[in-house]
């Protein structure tokens, strides 16, 4: 369906859903190449404008009983902190001025109308919505990460234990990591405040810890234990390849210059009674204990 209002010209004709006339000196004129050619752009171009032109929001905003959309110049003489910065995060840059969509962007959409918290003098809870306390203002537009929850191993943000601010900060240049988080830390820094015994620093560290916990953790859940991305050796073995050389039996699985075979046997690296370190070690390189 092409959105109303959309126009396109060509030779001279404007084509638009309007214009039916247009249209059918179009199909008079596609009994030549070079036309067929033409109005295989022209249709391409209007499905193309069609679907990328939003006539409503994809998420509605929270509701608040009684209350409407003041804007986002509203907010501004109270919550400095958070608007100072707020022009730089992702959030902020899905401000569109002429959107014409009431709180569809900005502050309202995240913390719903706000006539009445200023009417009342502002305050925390007080006729608006708080994400941070309440992970359904979230969800609204992150459905995928609400799935995620849903499944056997998740961090209790359902549960009322947790919620999406302790780890993302929505209104700075960088939502991937806690407010006023340092960047170069960033990969691990969210999980370090409660993970503080897995975090710390080791004489003999895993190198995995240098690209982040993400990179063996699914941080909003997962259908393994600990929350793994993977519940078997495979989890390892896609850093720790297998290394083939001569002498080597086809089959055997070598890491390093150590077979190790028979140890796969056994269970995962971190359960057979192996690499039981796997965060870090202050008296083996190889993490064994």
């Amino acid at each position: 369906m092409v959105a109303a209002g959309t126009t396109l010209r060509y030779n001279d004709a404007v084509f638009s859903p309007s214009n039916p006339v247009a249209w059918r000196a179009l199909g008079a004129r596609l009994r030549h190449p070079r036309s067929l050619l033409a109005a295989g752009f022209i249709f391409t171009a209007l499905f193309v404008i069609s679907c990328s032109t939003l006539g409503r929001r994809i998420a509605p905003p929270p509701e608040i009983p009684g209350a409407t959309f003041t804007g986002n110049n509203s907010c501004v003489d109270c919550h400095v902190n958070y608007t100072r910065g707020f022009a730089a995060s992702p959030h902020g840059r899905m401000h569109v001025e002429l959107a014409k969509m009431a709180g569809g962007t900005g502050c309202e959409a995240c913390h719903g109308p706000g006539s009445k918290h200023i009417a009342v003098g502002g305050g925390r809870g007080k006729f608006i919505v708080n994400p941070g306390r309440d992970a359904q203002a979230c969800y609204s537009c992150h459905l995928e990460i609400q799935t995620d929850f849903q499944l056997p191993h998740h961090h209790p943000v359902n549960e009322g234990k947790m919620n999406c601010v302790q780890c993302h900060d929505p209104h700075g240049p960088d939502i991937m990591k806690p407010a006023g988080g340092l960047a170069m830390a960033r990969q691990t820094e969210q999980c370090a405040s409660c993970h503080r015994e897995q975090t710390r620093r080791f004489v003999f560290e895993h190198a995995a810890l240098r690209e982040g916990c993400v990179t063996c953790h699914a941080p909003h859940g997962s259908m393994n234990r600990k929350m793994l991305t993977q519940p078997d050796p495979n989890l390892c073995l896609r850093c720790h390849a297998q290394v083939a050389s001569p002498g080597v039996r086809r089959g055997d699985i070598v890491i390093g210059k150590v077979n190790h075979t028979t140890f796969m046997q056994r269970g995962t690296c971190w359960t057979s009674g192996c690499h039981t370190a796997v965060h870090g070690s202050n008296v083996d390189p190889y993490l064994r204990y």
